[in-house]
């Protein structure tokens, strides 16, 4: 059996950023965690870890070491519809696109930064 696991981010502003990633991931937030300093967000199928974001006083300095990729659930033939569409909402949020990456004529990963500066994909 796996072992349960959370995923803890540093953040400034740690209800702002579990918002971002809720949207961008399907999550909610923690039912019960209730913290000024941190914030929960949680699988509403209790299918994947939990994340947890904590304020700290220091800023985003570099480059991530590990980032999330959101990967649009859709069939190959709508796979880029499905990747623009989802960057599309997740500009909306508050996320900022910084390229694209294609492998020959197919568009492979949108990069973006969360609205705190961290990369993550669409892909």
């Amino acid at each position: 059996m796996a072992t349960k696991w959370t995923l803890g981010c540093d953040a400034a502003d740690p209800q702002r950023l579990a918002a971002f990633w809720a949207e961008a991931l399907g999550y909610v937030p923690e039912p019960g965690y209730e913290e000024p300093d941190g914030a929960s967000i949680v699988d509403p199928d209790g299918v994947g870890p939990a994340i947890g974001f904590l304020r700290v006083p220091e800023g985003k300095t570099a480059k991530n070491r590990m980032h999330i990729d959101v990967r649009p659930a859709a069939d190959p033939a709508g796979r880029e519809d499905a990747i623009r569409a989802t960057v599309a909402r997740l500009t909306s949020a508050g996320a900022t696109v910084v390229r694209e990456q294609t492998y020959g004529d197919q568009l492979g990963n949108v990069v973006l930064l969360d609205p705190e500066g961290n990369e993550f994909c669409v892909a």
